[in-house]
């Protein structure tokens, strides 16, 4: 039997200011249970390992505008998110910033069915830009551990509810 394929994250200071995050990863559900889990908004900080919380959700023509305010360690403070999310045709998610305390933000989620049909392979990018005085480098080391760590959770929680 082959062994899975392993998950890959990279993660690195952009060119142009900010951090970019690329990972093709394998989840144990296939692409409707962690669409499902990625589009349940109001639950979102279910999938991360810090602290935030949801202040408002808005759904609208299939739009989702969420307002993220988020702790982190390495910034005093609360940080406002607002993002638009959509799906597109093909189930990809695409996020991208709207307003609050961030330069830059840009998420796309990739889904689709392995052969077996019971696993996601998703690919993942991610671009994003404090409007704060921290360095890339010290970003980029945050960012790989909070992604790791999200991606965990996410692989657990789509584990569990296939189950269901």
């Amino acid at each position: 039997m082959a062994a899975a394929p392993a998950d890959v994250l990279e993660v690195a200071a952009a060119s142009g200011g900010g951090t970019r995050a690329t990972a093709q990863l394998i989840i144990p559900a296939p692409p409707g249970v962690v669409q499902r889990l990625l589009t349940d908004y109001p639950r979102w900080p279910d999938l991360f390992d810090m602290r935030m919380h949801v202040a408002a959700v808005r759904i609208h023509e299939g739009v989702a505008t969420t307002d993220l305010r988020i702790e982190h360690p390495l910034m005093p403070g609360e940080r406002r998110l607002v993002t638009e999310s959509r799906v597109l045709p093909g189930g990809s998610l695409v996020t991208d910033l709207k307003e609050g305390d961030f330069k830059r933000y840009h998420r796309v989620w990739k889904l689709e069915s392995t052969r077996e049909g019971s696993q996601t392979r998703a690919d993942f990018e991610l671009e994003v830009e404090v409007d704060a005085f921290v360095p890339d480098w010290l970003i980029v080391i945050a960012m790989r551990q909070e992604l790791e760590a999200h991606f965990r959770i996410l692989k657990q929680k789509a584990s569990e509810h296939s189950k269901r």
